[in-house]
């Protein structure tokens, strides 16, 4: 039957028929001869269309949340792919052990992480999660099952590192953990005033510490242009008793008619938000949950937008003085275009590269931009972005896109067709025909 699947942004509307996978040794639950379409869903945590199948079949993986083995002394874990990271992240830190590599949830599944290849706030230190996978199992439409690692199958392995869900189903996976004292962060926070301050604190930060991320002001324009606050961190080698998990969480119950994200709302939250510390500089010890994922205290935020969804927009340039020029320009053109934002995420990409095929970090800057839906000058917005990004080079993820032209994508990812080569010819996504059918 049809059920009402969507991506995180609640954008596009798309309707497919749902297949529950609940054992990794049976076979995919849909008939040899079908001329549908299938694609693998994890916990929609995706924000576009990446995770989507309009027309054709989702393969539900959340029922595909085992622990298969955890070495306590090794820190390599196995388990299948709908198990979310917040699930990890519960059996392992008691432990001493972390993920490698977190994105800004841990609401997320393992099959997932894998196929957009996440990364996060120590990229310059980690690399994307890829590069810590240390191998797979994927059960393709044939009914084959291949063991895929850096030396069997090594090519479908890094095909199916960021490789969108198209290689066929991942059915479990083995990942090498992070090892830390526990369950605390030293985390330092500066305020900055100018894009200068920003690459000066970020090339210091990026030498000695582990994570670094900045929240900007997307919308501030005159003086205010630029500023933000920089957030670097470091597990800790302390331990305090007394810093738990937060235990107080909202939910946004409903979807409002009207969005509550609109642009005097944005301009008033980004004032707060960058008067919230008094001090250029502050430090704290905080435990690893606010640190990692401050959003995941509000379920169901995304819901915030209203009736039609958000988007978001993650780019990359080069870290050069044409990047930083981009980079001013984009964000100039935004608030000339009327941008509604209160999330901007800045940070610089090292040159660790990931095995992955079509991975998306590179050496560079990216910027984040939750970017509320209003109407069609939302998306020429946007298309202004790409023709910036095109022109020096950059690139924009696929696992936060709605909306991106086939051209722009195939100029983003030249590589595209050598994963065509590596899609299992059952599997496909709205995403996929979007941006390669043209």
């Amino acid at each position: 039957m049809y059920k009402h699947y969507q991506s995180w942004g609640r954008y596009p509307n798309t309707k497919q028929t749902v297949k529950q996978l609940n054992w990794r040794t049976e076979p995919l639950p849909i008939p040899a001869d079908s001329n549908s379409t299938w694609l693998p869903f994890g916990n929609g945590r995706s924000y576009g269309d990446v995770c989507l199948n309009n027309e054709g079949w989702l393969l539900d993986t959340r029922q595909l949340n085992r622990f298969i083995a955890f070495d306590r002394n090794t820190g390599i874990l196995r388990c299948e792919s709908g198990v979310l990271l917040d699930n990890i992240l519960t059996l392992t830190v008691p432990h001493g052990w972390f993920p490698p590599v977190v994105p800004g949830t841990r609401f997320v599944t393992l099959g997932g992480a894998i196929a957009n290849d996440i990364h996060g706030k120590n990229h310059h230190s980690a690399g994307t999660f890829g590069c810590h996978v240390r191998c797979l199992e994927l059960l393709l439409s044939d009914g084959r099952r291949l063991r895929c690692s850096r030396t069997d199958n090594e090519e479908l392995f890094n095909a199916t590192i960021g490789g969108l869900g198209l290689t066929g189903l991942i059915l479990w996976a083995e990942i090498s953990m992070k090892q830390i004292n526990n369950p605390v962060m030293d985390v330092e926070t500066i305020r900055f005033g100018t894009f200068n301050d920003f690459f000066e604190i970020s090339e210091e930060s990026d030498l000695q510490d582990e994570y670094t991320v900045a929240w900007i002001d997307s919308m501030a324009s005159g003086r205010n242009f630029g500023r933000g606050h920089f957030i670097r961190g470091n597990h800790s080698t302390h331990y305090i008793k007394q810093i738990h998990a937060p235990r107080l969480r909202m939910s946004v119950p409903f979807v409002p008619p009207v969005s509550v994200v609109n642009r005097t709302t944005a301009r008033i939250f980004n004032s707060i938000y960058y008067r919230k510390q008094r001090r250029v500089r502050s430090t704290e010890l905080v435990h690893y949950e606010p640190f990692f994922f401050p959003l995941d205290a509000i379920y169901h935020w995304n819901r915030l937008y209203g009736p039609h969804g958000f988007l978001q927009y993650q780019c990359v340039f080069p870290h050069d003085s044409e990047g930083r020029n981009a980079l001013e320009e984009i964000l100039r053109k935004g608030t000339q275009m009327g941008l509604v934002s209160f999330l901007g995420v800045l940070k610089v990409f090292g040159k660790q590269k990931s095995p992955g095929l079509l991975s998306f970090p590179r050496p560079g800057i990216t910027l984040a931009l939750d970017i509320c839906i209003q109407d069609n000058n939302t998306f020429q917005m946007l298309s202004d972005f790409d023709t910036i990004v095109q022109s020096v080079g950059g690139a924009v993820y696929p696992g936060k896109d709605a909306r991106m032209s086939g051209s722009a994508f195939r100029n983003y990812f030249p590589q595209f067709q050598e994963l065509e080569r590596f899609r299992d010819p059952k599997f496909s996504s709205s995403f996929w025909r979007r941006t390669t059918a043209e």
